[in-house]
């Protein structure tokens, strides 16, 4: 018996929309083209400026080259324009760029008395010169910024209170291995309350170089190696190349080429050997 074919379903076809027997006009939809945005120029601020040269030295008068000339050129490369500006200090011009400005031009000089020069808000164009194309520019000069001074003082009282910080709750034996590397021998002759007051002094004076110092491992290492030979437990050679320990002097180690001995005394005791010898130092030491 033949095997009887199943009807094949008919597709439904698509529903005609509900308009009310009025034509339908489907819109394509356009693809919307989003242009890229260009970063807003900074605007000027208009307000008093000083400028103060960079040697920190305050001659009577200084004077800063205000037009360009063969012996002090005074250009600006324009990454716009593709060439270099000329530039010149006119008091009657509201641009410091010779190719915007009209007219007679009055040339105005630019004097620094005492080390600064101040430039009230009203002269833009003497601002604009000085802050953003004279070449000079934290060169010979640099332009005061009160409020940047007060980052940078916030900055220094942040990094000074930490370090006095580390010196308050530092060990003494710590402490001799900073003081050591900064004032050498002569820490041996200091007492307790001595260390920690001239750590103090340190740490206030130059808390950057202190924090780097008593992060430093090999500070107290070195600290240890140099006690180790005062006490006579290991040796240096008079040439200063070879440590060695014990009563038969028994060779440590080699100091390698253009190193400090001790820095290289401080990498040994990190070795598996060295390790040893460092733990036999200590309990010999203290």
């Amino acid at each position: 018996m033949a095997n009887k074919k199943k009807p094949v379903a008919k597709k439904a076809a698509p529903q005609e929309p509900i308009t009310d027997g009025l034509p339908v006009q489907i819109e394509k939809a356009e693809p919307v083209t989003v242009k890229p945005s260009k970063p807003a120029k900074p605007t000027w601020e208009y307000r008093d400026r000083t400028y103060v040269l960079k040697t920190g030295k305050s001659p009577l008068l200084y004077t800063l080259p205000s037009k360009h000339s063969q012996r002090k050129p005074l250009l600006w490369f324009d990454p716009e324009k593709g060439f270099q500006r000329e530039l010149r200090y006119a008091t009657n011009q509201k641009s410091p760029f010779v190719d915007e400005q009209k007219g007679s031009a009055t040339l105005g000089r630019i004097s620094m008395r005492n080390g600064l020069i101040k430039v009230k808000k009203e002269d833009v164009s003497l601002q604009k010169l000085l802050s953003l194309y004279h070449p000079l520019k934290d060169k010979v000069y640099y332009e005061f910024d009160p409020v940047q001074v007060s980052v940078n003082e916030l900055d220094w009282i942040e990094l000074e209170l930490e370090a006095l910080t580390l010196a308050k709750d530092m060990e003494i034996d710590t402490a001799e291995g900073i003081l050591r590397a900064e004032y050498g021998s002569a820490v041996n002759d200091l007492s307790s309350s001595e260390l920690k007051r001239d750590l103090m002094i340190f740490a206030k004076r130059q808390p950057a170089l202190f924090i780097e110092l008593a992060n430093d491992d090999n500070v107290q290492l070195r600290n240890v190696g140099i006690k180790a030979v005062e006490a006579r437990i290991i040796n240096l050679s008079a040439d200063q190349r070879t440590f060695t320990y014990g009563e038969g002097n028994r060779k440590l180690m080699t100091v390698p080429f253009d190193e400090h001995p001790y820095s290289a005394l401080a990498s040994f005791f990190k070795t598996d050997e060295g390790m040893e010898v460092y733990k036999v130092i200590l309990k010999r030491l203290y």
